[in-house]
């Protein structure tokens, strides 16, 4: 993974350069996470491995994603393929995504709390979260049962468990320590 991510991370930094230089960082992620996706279908897969000459994969590749990919994002899927690279366009999405959310002050939240969270209790960990990060926050909430009650968050590096699962867990380590 971490090959792929220096491989990638010109590609990302490129494009992500490109998109705020010219005010169209929304579209330029819109656009690599559809070719995110076209490169990760089964079918195009086996083509990604060289089988095709590098203007042909650029071709036909440009010709699936269509109007979803403008002219700019052409010449990059065209740089890639020619240097045989279209493969890490998933990676290529995710660095460009991480640029975008730190140039946009953004950080994204996972949350997972044994039963489903009101709007209210969202707001509060939200501003929480935001308070304690200095960042806007994008909470991804979901459901775990097995938590019996509370919430984990983590968001990067952050990790915070006030689920009654990890104080039990914690619990039971003091005890056996």
């Amino acid at each position: 993974m971490a090959e792929l991510t220096t491989i990638a991370r010109p590609y990302a930094k490129a494009a992500f350069d490109f998109a705020v230089e010219h005010k169209a960082v929304d579209s330029w992620t819109e656009m690599l996470a559809f070719a995110s996706l076209v490169s990760e279908n089964d079918s195009m897969k086996p083509l990604l491995n060289g089988t095709l000459a590098s203007t042909e994969l650029a071709s036909l590749f440009i010709k699936i994603c269509g109007e979803q990919v403008n002219e700019q994002g052409q010449n990059l899927i065209k740089v890639m393929a020619e240097n045989g690279r279209l493969g890490i366009l998933p990676t290529v999405s995710l660095l460009f995504a991480e640029y975008r959310n730190e140039w946009a002050k953004e950080v994204e939240a996972e949350v997972v709390s044994a039963t489903e969270l009101s709007s209210e209790q969202q707001q509060q960990i939200s501003v929480s979260l935001e308070k304690r990060l200095a960042r806007k926050v994008k909470l991804n909430c979901s459901i775990d049962a097995s938590l019996i009650g509370g919430v984990i968050i983590k968001s990067g590096d952050l990790v915070i468990d006030g689920s009654v699962s990890g104080k039990l867990s914690r619990l039971s380590d003091k005890l056996q320590s």
